[in-house]
C-alpha cells in the first residue's frame, strides 16, 4: 500500500518535500494556507498573519548556484543573486517540470496535528485542515512540517521602556514593505540582522536621518568577494572546509577580521563589539549587506548603541545619548511557532530538541519531520532539501533511523550542544548525506573521474554533488558540476566586446612590437659606437 504524506506549507521547503515523496513513491497532500507557492518568497503589499512578510526589494543573500534544487539548476541567465521575483519565477518553473502544483491544495489552513490512538503501532497521523469554513479531518502516514520559522513576530516592547508612552509610530520589520512613508522621518531600526540592515539602508534615502541600534554589533559581509566571484561560490569549498578543521580557530577568526576589516574598519564604523565581545567573527549571525558602509560614511545611518529607554517623542541610548525619533522600526527576528501541534510536548519539546534538526526524540515511531526550520551558514534550499529527501527514506523504514533509540537520538543532541540553531554549510550536507547515502566519494572520483574530483574538491560546494551518487542519482549532475561556473560568468557578460583578435589589432600589436625592438637595436648600436 501506498503511503500518504501531509505536507503542511508550499514554500521552498514544502515544494522540496513534494518532489522527494514522489521520488520515493510516496502520495503527499500539501496544505497551504495561502493561495500560491512560495511561502517567504511571495511578496504581498498586506500579508496576512502568521504570513512570512518581506519587503518590496528583498534580494537572495546566496548566489543561485548554492542556492538551486539538485536535480534543477537556476537558468544561467538568471542573475546570481536573485530578486524576489526572480526566486519565484525559478520555483513556479521547478514545480512545473516535476509536477508538483497538482498536489497542492490552497486555502487549506492546518487546524490540528494529532498522533492516532493507535500510532506506537500504526505511527499515523490525524490532521484536521479547514478549507472553505469547513474542517475535515485526514489520516496519514507521516506528517513533514514546512512551514517555516518568518511568520511570528518576535517584538519584545517589554524590553524598552517608555515605548507605550511613545507618540510616534513603531512597528515590526515584517510589516515593512518599501521607504516611501519614511520620508522625512527621523527612524530608529533596532536590530542588526540581515533585515534591520537593509531595512535602515533602503530608509536612509529618504528619511531625513536612520539610527541603526545593536547591542552586539556585526560583522559584515558583502555578496561580492574576490574577482568579482559571489562570496558564498569562493568560501564554500571542499578545499577551505578541509583546511579550517586543520588549522586553529583563532587563527580562522583572525584571517575573517582582517578580511572583513580590509573592505572597512568595523570598530571605526561602529560595527565591532566591545562589551561582551566574543571570541571571533564566526560567534556572530552572518549579516550580509553591500550598501552600510555607505550609508555610513555619507552619514544617512548613524550607529548607536541599545535604546535605554523611550520619552514620548525621542529615543535615549545607553551612552547616554538623546535623539528625537519619529518612527520605530524593530527588527527584532521571529519566534517559532506551530499551533497547529497544540503544545505536545512529546512532539516538540521548550527546547526543540530534534535528532540532526528533523526528527523528534520522544516518539515511538519517525514519522513527523520538521523540514527547513535550522539555519544555515548557507542556502536553506539545498539544506532543506537534504532533509526531505533523508526524512522520506526513514518514512519507508529504509534507513537505520526508522529504529535508532530515543536514548541514542537524545545522547546526539547534548553532544552538538548548541544554543542556537545555526550550523556550517558542508558539514551538516555531508552529515545529512552520509545518513542517506549520497556524500560523495572523493577517493573514488579521483581514481575514475580525475576532472570531476577537481571541480568538486576545490570549486563550490553546490547541490549538485549530493546527486552524484546513491538514491536519488541524476544524470545531469556531472554536467550541472562542470558547468557551474559558466552559469556564473553568463549574466556577467552582458556586453559585447569587441574581439582582441582582430586582423587590425593583431598587426597594430606586431607594428608595437617591431618599433620597440628596432628602438632596442639601435640604442644597442648607438652605445657601442660611443664607447668604442
Amino acid at each position: 500500500m501506498i503511503k500518504k504524506i501531509a505536507v503542511i506549507g508550499a514554500g521552498v521547503c514544502g515544494l522540496g518535500a513534494i518532489k522527494s515523496c514522489l521520488e520515493e513513491g510516496l502520495e503527499p497532500t500539501c496544505f497551504e494556507k495561502g493561495s500560491d507557492i512560495g511561502g517567504l518568497w511571495r511578496y504581498e503589499e498586506t500579508p496576512d498573519s502568521g504570513r512570512a512578510g518581506i519587503y518590496k526589494s528583498l534580494t537572495c543573500n546566496t548566489s543561485k548556484e548554492m542556492t538551486s534544487f539538485s536535480d534543477y539548476p537556476v537558468p544561467d541567465h538568471f542573475p546570481n543573486y536573485m530578486h524576489n521575483s526572480k526566486m519565484m519565477e525559478y520555483l513556479r518553473m521547478y514545480a512545473r517540470h516535476f509536477g508538483l502544483m497538482q498536489h497542492i491544495e490552497f486555502l487549506a489552513k492546518v487546524c490540528s496535528v494529532r498522533r492516532c490512538p493507535d500510532f506506537s503501532s500504526s505511527g499515523q497521523w490525524q490532521v484536521v485542515v479547514e478549507a472553505d469554513g469547513k474542517q475535515k479531518s485526514y489520516i496519514f502516514d507521516g506528517v513533514m512540517i514546512c512551514s517555516g520559522h518568518y511568520t511570528e513576530k518576535h517584538l519584545p516592547l517589554q524590553e524598552f521602556a517608555g515605548i507605550q508612552e511613545f507618540r510616534g509610530r513603531y512597528l515590526h520589520s515584517w510589516e515593512y514593505k518599501h521607504p516611501d512613508a519614511f520620508a522625512g522621518k527621523r527612524v530608529v531600526v533596532i536590530g542588526i540582522g540581515n533585515s534591520g540592515a537593509d531595512v535602515a539602508g533602503e530608509i536612509s534615502r529618504v528619511a531625513e536621518q536612520v539610527f541603526l541600534s545593536t547591542r552586539r554589533g556585526a560583522w559584515i559581509w558583502n555578496r561580492v568577494w574576490d574577482d568579482g566571484n559571489p562570496m558564498d561560490t569562493v568560501l564554500f569549498t571542499r578545499y577551505n572546509r578541509a583546511v579550517q578543521k586543520l588549522l586553529p580557530s583563532f587563527l580562522i577568526n583572525r584571517w575573517a577580521e582582517n578580511k572583513l576589516n580590509m573592505r572597512f574598519n568595523h570598530a571605526n564604523y561602529g560595527l565591532q563589539a566591545m562589551k561582551h565581545k566574543r571570541p571571533g567573527v564566526f560567534s556572530y549571525q552572518t549579516v550580509f549587506n553591500d550598501d552600510l558602509p555607505n550609508c555610513i560614511i555619507t552619514g544617512r545611518v548613524l550607529m548607536k548603541p541599545n535604546v535605554k529607554e523611550f520619552t514620548k517623542t525621542s529615543a535615549i541610548f545607553e551612552d547616554g545619548t538623546e535623539e528625537n525619533v519619529d518612527v520605530v522600526l524593530f527588527a527584532t527576528g521571529y519566534t517559532f511557532s506551530f499551533p497547529f501541534l497544540e503544545d505536545d510536548l512529546a512532539i516538540l519539546d521548550s527546547q526543540h530538541s530534534m535528532y540532526k534538526f528533523v526528527f523528534p526524540p520522544q516518539l515511538e515511531k519517525p514519522t513527523l519531520a520538521f523540514i527547513g526550520i535550522l539555519q544555515p551558514v548557507g542556502a536553506l534550499i539545498p539544506t532543506s532539501e537534504l532533509q526531505s529527501r533523508w526524512a522520506v527514506r526513514v518514512f519507508q523504514g529504509m534507513h537505520c533511523s526508522s529504529t535508532r533509540a530515543e536514548t541514542d537520538m537524545m545522547a546526539e543532541i547534548n553532544r552538538r550542544k548548541m544554543n542556537r540553531k545555526q550550523v556550517q554549510y558542508i558539514d551538516y550536507m555531508d552529515e545529512i548525506a552520509s545518513e542517506l547515502g549520497v556524500k560523495p566519494s572523493l577517493f573514488s572520483l579521483l581514481l575514475c573521474d580525475a576532472k570531476l574530483a577537481k571541480e568538486v574538491f576545490y570549486g563550490p560546494c553546490t547541490p549538485y554533488q549530493y546527486r552524484l551518487q546513491g538514491p536519488g542519482k541524476w544524470t545531469g549532475a556531472r554536467a550541472a558540476i562542470l558547468t557551474q561556473r559558466d552559469r556564473i560568468l553568463k549574466p556577467l557578460r552582458t556586453r559585447v566586446l569587441q574581439p582582441s583578435g582582430s586582423s587590425s589589432s593583431r598587426w597594430l600589436w606586431v607594428a608595437r612590437v617591431c618599433a620597440v625592438l628596432f628602438l632596442s637595436a639601435s640604442v644597442v648600436i648607438i652605445t657601442q659606437m660611443i664607447y668604442h
